[in-house]
């Protein structure tokens, strides 16, 4: 192989960075690619364009560096075929990572939201409970034996199981949020049956104003 070292134009450093550089644009051009190729619609255009560029940024680096020594030539294209195929081979895995990653944020998002809705309509509940006029106003909150109120009951404890993962749909953001729901829904209907649902409405319009 000629000299990289300084005789010949092209030096041991400024081979190095070119090996680096082929290395990274054919990677970054096939992942994109692939990336692509894996959304809705296949993207076409983009991944034309994620191929062009690729190209533009690989051809430039091995055809001129050959004129100047063959042999680099030969180890750029060698280094671009090589690390092409292997991020080929690994793409669809560091895009199902990535999908996994998401996933677990928008889970986290969820459940998160749930969680503040769950505190809010325990809240609303303790103060039937709590507040002595309350419980003077809206007796109906307090008597299990009432329909509305033993659904309301059923569903806090579904939630609460949910929440702390023994219950159908532990461990999903969905199945908390549903289960978070239909306590909401239960909640409102029970306070519509015991005459406070003016309450209701009143606390869910600060609610949503907090917000």
């Amino acid at each position: 192989m000629p000299s990289l070292a300084g005789a010949d134009p092209l030096g041991a450093g400024q081979f190095v960075v070119l090996v680096l550089l082929v290395a990274a644009a054919a990677a970054c051009c096939v992942y994109l690619v692939r990336k692509h190729q894996a959304s809705d619609g296949g993207l076409p255009d983009a991944v034309f364009w994620d191929g062009f560029a690729g190209l533009a940024v690989v051809g430039p680096a091995v055809l001129l560096p050959s004129l100047v020594s063959p042999w680099a030539g030969l180890i750029l294209t060698a280094v671009a075929g090589t690390t092409a195929a292997a991020s080929y081979r690994w793409t669809p895995g560091l895009l199902r990572w990535q999908e996994a990653g998401r996933a677990a944020r928008d889970a986290a998002a969820v459940d998160a939201a749930a969680a503040r809705r769950h505190r809010e309509v325990l809240a609303r509940w303790r103060r039937y409970e709590l507040d002595p006029a309350f419980c003077i106003d809206f007796p109906a909150m307090s008597d299990p034996t009432r329909p509305e109120t033993a659904a309301f009951l059923k569903a806090m404890k579904a939630a609460d199981h949910v929440r702390g993962g023994v219950g159908p749909g532990a461990g999903d953001g969905s199945g908390y949020s549903a289960a978070v729901e239909r306590l909401e829904r239960s909640l409102a209907a029970a306070e519509r049956a015991a005459g406070a649902g003016h309450i209701s409405a009143e606390l869910h319009n600060s609610t949503e104003g907090a917000r």
